[in-house]
């Protein structure tokens, strides 16, 4: 039996690459997962995807902004399989643009999904980990805040504040609940399709195209994180294209 076989998994950002990715190879590893996503149609597609496999798998429209959507997808993983061992917080927007801009809307979006998700996903799954004895954050941030580059400070800001909570959380957690960081460098998803700049859209995707690797390649990183045995706590893994600066 596998370190992942039989856990409870809640992924949010799972109607597509990352979490869809993630939800795919748990579920195939013999996890139960619970998605979350603000687009329903790609949530119960995916979920019959996993079932038609022989997975098992329960969706919940999440919008990561709203607590109560966060407070359902944790009810949700309770209430269809008795518990919860994994959150994998992995909704995100990347809005960038030059600071002279001044889109304002744009970083307080970032800011309410990116970290305000994070922060709601772990008040409402703390309280239960800690009646279980057992749990596990999953956190992806991004190689972006590990080398600041222009025209992506706010989106990078939001992701190394993720990271500073999450190791806050690891020295809180105690000996009975893990906390991990995933930053994960291009990845060949829709991710630049949000960036209004267009000049920072094509050169994006101008690098996307040319060096990004599977959503798949960073699945099996959460997937290494989960299966560890207990008191196994991986704390940060950086997965990028071995071309990426």
């Amino acid at each position: 039996m596998s370190g992942i076989e039989g856990k409870v998994v809640a992924i949010t950002g799972a109607g597509g690459g990352i979490g869809e990715a993630s939800a795919l190879l748990l579920a195939e590893r013999g996890a139960k997962v619970v998605l979350g996503a603000r687009r329903p149609e790609r949530l119960e597609d995916l979920a019959l995807r996993i079932e038609k496999n022989g997975g098992e798998a329960a969706w919940v429209r999440t919008d990561v902004t709203r607590r109560e959507d966060v407070a359902g997808l944790v009810a949700l993983a309770r209430e269809r399989f008795g518990r919860l061992d994994v959150l994998v917080s992995n909704a995100g927007v990347g809005l960038i643009s030059p600071l002279d801009e001044l889109r304002v809307a744009d970083w307080e979006r970032m800011i309410d999904v990116n970290l305000k998700g994070v922060l709601y996903g772990i008040a409402e799954a703390l309280p239960v980990f800690r009646e279980q004895g057992s749990g596990h954050f999953v956190n992806i941030v991004s190689t972006a805040g590990l080398r600041i580059s222009p025209l992506m400070s706010v989106y990078a800001g939001t992701k190394n504040a993720v990271r500073t909570v999450s190791e806050g959380l690891r020295q809180e957690a105690g000996d009975s609940l893990r906390v991990t960081v995933v930053s994960p460098g291009f990845v060949r998803t829709d991710f630049a399709d949000g960036i209004p700049d267009p000049g920072a859209r094509a050169r994006t995707l101008e690098t996307r195209d040319r060096i990004a690797i599977p959503p798949r390649a960073v699945a099996r990183a959460v997937a290494f994180a989960v299966e560890q045995p207990d008191g196994v706590d991986v704390g940060d893994i950086v997965v990028r294209p071995t071309a990426q600066d």
